[in-house]
């Protein structure tokens, strides 16, 4: 198979995945939230392929469920957050990967994991939806909360997974 046509097709299996493990497997966490296990695909991805697959998994993944879910409602806001936190989740694992230390690689990941979802989720969804709907920042900033925690917490959980399975997944991904 040519280098394209992989890339493609590991893209598309990875964003399919994203939006069966967010349809699929719902945990309720808050009143009228769940946790988006889609972002341990997304998490993968740019663990194991890098920025660009990472970003683009979580990206068109988001677009997909919306879509599936209930429409345009929530999507703008969600996918431009997401396209930041794949972008800056695919820089930091490769800049931590190189350190060869797993405790260390995992604690400067889940800081600037935090800090990345807290911008992604409270800054840039926040804003979009502000715009879109034309209602208050804050407003929009109080609800988006519940996304923060969820989200920042599925994806530092992966974390762990994603370095104990990257050999394996390296296999899989890469055939």
């Amino acid at each position: 198979m040519k280098s394209v046509t992989k890339s493609i097709a590991n893209n598309a299996m990875g964003i399919a995945l994203f939006v069966v493990l967010s349809l699929c497997l719902q945990v309720p966490v808050f009143e009228n939230y769940y946790l988006c296990l889609g972002y341990i695909a997304m998490t993968v991805y740019c663990y194991v392929k890098g920025t660009i697959s990472g970003t683009i998994v979580g990206t068109i993944g988001v677009v997909l469920y919306c879509l599936l879910i209930n429409g345009l409602r929530g999507m703008p806001g969600w996918a431009v957050a997401n396209l930041l936190l794949g972008i800056i989740m695919g820089i930091t694992f490769k800049a931590v990967k190189r350190l060869k230390k797993p405790l260390l690689e995992t604690i400067i990941s889940s800081i600037v994991i935090m800090i990345a979802t807290a911008i992604a989720m409270l800054i840039v969804k926040s804003s979009v939806e502000s715009f879109l709907y034309s209602q208050p920042f804050i407003l929009r900033c109080t609800k988006n909360v519940y996304a923060f925690v969820a989200d920042a917490f599925v994806i530092i959980i992966s974390i762990p997974i994603c370095r104990f399975l990257e050999p394996k997944l390296k296999e899989i991904i890469n055939k």
